[in-house]
C-alpha cells in the first residue's frame, strides 16, 4: 500500500508526520523544554498505531526521565545522557550535577518521508563542551498493514580522547542495568495485566520468556499488544539494522532499549564515527 504523507512544521520546536487527509503518525519535539534532570534530549511523543491509538509515554511519574521513543547513551566518560539519579559502584543511585544535553543544530533534510538533523551532545546545559557531533535520520514508510520509523544515529567523537560509553551494568556492576540507546517507552494501556497470553513478547528465538529475551542478543524482538479504550491491537517489531544486540526489557515499566552493550563500556575513539541504525514497525493485528 503507498500512502501520501504530510509535514505539519511550526517554529515551535517541534514537527508531525501524518496521513495525507488521515491519522497523524508521530510528532517530533527537537526543541525540548524538558528539566535538565531528565538529560534533556530530542524525543518522539505521541507516537500512534495506524488505527490512532496512542502508544508511547513521556515522563511517567515512575520513571520521569523517559521520554516516548528517543537515544542517548548512559554515561559517556562520567556524563549522564539517560536521565534521573546516576549510579555508581561507590554510593549506588543519588541525585548529582552531571547531566548531559542534546541540542539541535541544523535540520538538513526536512520532507515527510526523511527528516535529517544535526545534533551536539554537550556536557551540560550551558554547552560549553560538545562531547559528541550527531546526525539523525529519521524516515517513515507506509507498509499495507501499518507503518515503519527508521531511526539512524551516526554519532562522531570531534574531541583529540575516546569516549567511553558506559551502562551501569558495565561500569557500576549493577547486575542487569545495561539499559543505553534507543529507548521505547510504552503507553500504560499496553500492560499485559489480563493472562491473554497473545499479548506478549516475541524473541527472534522464538521464545516468549523474559528470561531469554533480557540481556540476549537478536537482531530483533516483537511486542504484541492491545490499547485500552479501542482495544485494538498492535504488533511492535523492534529491529537492529546494525546486527544483533543485547536487548533491555521492562515489559512492566513497559520499556524496550535498543542496547548497543552490555558487559564491556562501548567507545568511541578520537576522531571516529559509529553508527546506529534501527527500525520500528507498528503493525495492524
Amino acid at each position: 500500500m503507498s500512502a501520501p504523507l504530510r509535514l505539519d512544521d511550526t517554529d515551535s520546536g517541534s514537527l508531525k508526520v501524518g496521513l495525507t487527509g488521515g491519522t497523524d503518525l508521530w510528532s517530533y519535539t527537537f526543541v525540548p523544554e524538558t528539566p535538565a534532570k531528565d538529560s534533556t534530549r530530542p524525543y518522539v511523543h505521541p507516537l500512534y498505531s495506524i488505527d490512532g491509538d496512542v502508544l508511547t509515554n513521556l515522563r511517567p511519574n515512575d520513571h520521569p526521565w523517559h521520554h516516548g521513543l528517543s537515544f542517548m547513551l548512559t554515561s559517556v566518560n562520567g556524563v549522564n545522557f539517560w536521565g534521573g539519579p546516576t549510579h555508581r559502584a561507590a554510593d549506588s543511585y543519588q541525585w548529582r550535577s552531571d547531566h548531559g544535553f542534546q541540542r539541535h543544530v541544523e535540520w538538513l533534510v526536512r520532507t515527510p518521508e526523511r527528516l535529517v538533523h544535526r545534533l551536539e551532545w554537550c556536557d551540560s546545559q550551558d554547552g560549553e563542551t560538545v562531547m559528541i557531533q550527531e546526525e539523525r535520520t529519521l524516515t517513515t514508510t507506509v507498509l499495507e498493514d501499518g507503518w515503519q520509523l527508521g531511526w539512524t544515529s551516526k554519532l562522531h567523537n570531534p574531541g583529540s580522547t575516546d569516549l567511553v560509553c558506559g551502562n551501569y551494568h558495565s561500569i557500576g556492576g549493577l547486575e542487569g542495568s545495561h539499559y543505553t540507546g534507543l529507548q521505547f517507552r510504552g503507553a500504560r494501556g499496553l500492560l499485559d495485566q489480563h493472562g491473554d497470553d497473545t499479548i506478549r513478547l516475541l524473541g527472534e528465538s522464538g521464545s516468549s520468556e523474559l528470561e531469554a529475551l533480557h540481556g540476549h542478543s537478536a537482531k530483533w524482538l516483537e511486542w504484541h499488544v492491545q490499547a485500552d479504550g479501542s482495544l485494538l491491537r498492535s504488533r511492535i517489531r523492534f529491529e537492529s539494522r546494525s546486527g544483533s544486540i543485547p536487548w533491555f526489557v521492562r515489559p512492566n515499566d513497559p520499556l524496550v532499549a535498543f542496547a548497543p552493550h552490555r558487559e564491556s563500556p562501548l567507545t568511541i575513539s578520537a576522531g571516529d564515527t559509529m553508527e546506529f541504525d534501527h527500525v520500528l514497525h507498528f503493525l495492524r493485528v
